[in-house]
């Protein structure tokens, strides 16, 4: 902390983020405070008006205790969530409690008391989050909630270089798409990935397709992506390595109908010049949505139904990892997929027989 700031902010939309960071940022304000007593944590999630008050009343209480062996004194408010666009947030009573927070950090002598505060998520159009950009050592971690994943891939690419590997072109992406808005697994693949690839070396797109689990979709089962590269051996392997595991035909079917549901989608678009498959994706998608995205209603949300929620480089990379199907090959496939459903409920026993018989059906037509 310079000594013009009375105190440390450390805000952002990703709790995960700004706690690390606080972390590292206590951990290096304690290491000058010899006296473990004169350290001093409190807990800043509030639930409703009440504990905001309770927090308050506890950093207060804080902040202005002496040292029992005299020196300095270091106080971290963490997780403080009150400062955020919610119900509680925006509560009068908050907002009260807010500004009487801002009258002790104000009257803070910093050579006597080191402060931290860490928040996640805050409102920024609020007066004090402006005030502490102003006031204190403040740091905003992995940008705004709508810029989320330039942040995430931030987040990957940085906690790569700090072990000493790298992303090849594309593996990124692919992680992203593959954990989804998902900070915690989003370091914990990369180190894990960095760790296979080693000191020096880069992460490949075909290390994140082995190792990295489908947690955000369902496309990635292996049965989806052979069938939708058109090759039936392949595909027929995959069922049967997915069924002698132990799984079941359900998840399957479903990670078939949302890749057809959304290459549907991009061969309607391809077919109307609206959009084409370029090596960056699916190229033209954001005026294709301006265009058409109002059409989509009631599938606002993260979906196979509406092309315009999916991650364009994702979708470029469905569509172009093949020839893209006919549009009535697509619309067959569909069919074909709820045949597949119903015959399944016929015959409970006998699942992979009856995507083994559909696959050969639409791959071998």
């Amino acid at each position: 902390m310079t000594a013009a700031r009375k105190f440390t902010f450390i805000c952002g939309a990703d709790d995960f983020l700004v706690g690390r960071l606080g972390k590292e940022r206590f951990a290096a304000l304690a290491a000058e405070v010899t006296d473990e007593f004169a350290r001093e944590v409190i807990n800043g999630f509030a639930a409703n008006v009440g504990e905001v008050e309770s927090a308050v009343n506890r950093f207060r209480d804080a902040v202005q205790t002496v040292s029992m062996f005299g020196g300095r004194r270091v106080v971290w408010l963490k997780d403080v969530n009150f400062l955020a666009d919610t119900v509680t947030g925006r509560a009068e009573s908050t907002l009260t409690l807010v500004e009487e927070l801002q009258r002790l950090l104000e009257g803070l002598n910093p050579d006597e008391t080191a402060v931290l505060i860490t928040a996640a998520p805050i409102d920024r159009r609020r007066s004090f989050p402006k005030w502490c950009e102003k006031q204190a050592d403040f740091t905003l971690v992995g940008g705004d909630a709508d810029h989320a994943g330039e942040a995430l891939a931030g987040v990957a690419l940085a906690e790569a270089a700090a072990l000493g590997a790298g992303f090849a072109p594309g593996a990124v992406e692919l992680l992203l798409a593959k954990v989804g808005a998902n900070t915690r697994l989003v370091v914990e693949e990369t180190r894990k990935l960095a760790t296979y690839v080693g000191e020096g070396a880069k992460i490949e797109e075909s290390h994140v397709a082995e190792l990295t689990p489908n947690v955000a979709e369902g496309d990635f089962f292996e049965a989806a992506e052979a069938f939708f590269s058109g090759d039936l051996k392949w595909t027929l392997g995959a069922l049967h390595r997915h069924f002698f595991s132990g799984g079941d035909a359900r998840p399957v079917i479903s990670a078939l109908q949302n890749r057809n549901r959304i290459l549907l989608q991009v061969r309607a678009l391809v077919d109307a010049g609206a959009a084409r498959i370029g090596p960056r994706g699916l190229d033209g998608l954001p005026r294709a949505a301006s265009q058409f995205g109002g059409r989509f209603t009631g599938a606002t949300e993260k979906s196979s139904f509406n092309l315009f929620t999916q991650n364009p480089w994702y979708v470029g990379k469905l569509a172009g990892s093949a020839k893209l199907p006919s549009l009535r090959r697509l619309i067959d496939n569909q069919q074909e997929f709820i045949a597949a459903f119903e015959e399944i409920i016929r015959r409970p026993g006998e699942q992979e027989e009856v995507l083994r018989e559909m696959t050969v059906r639409c791959l071998a037509a």
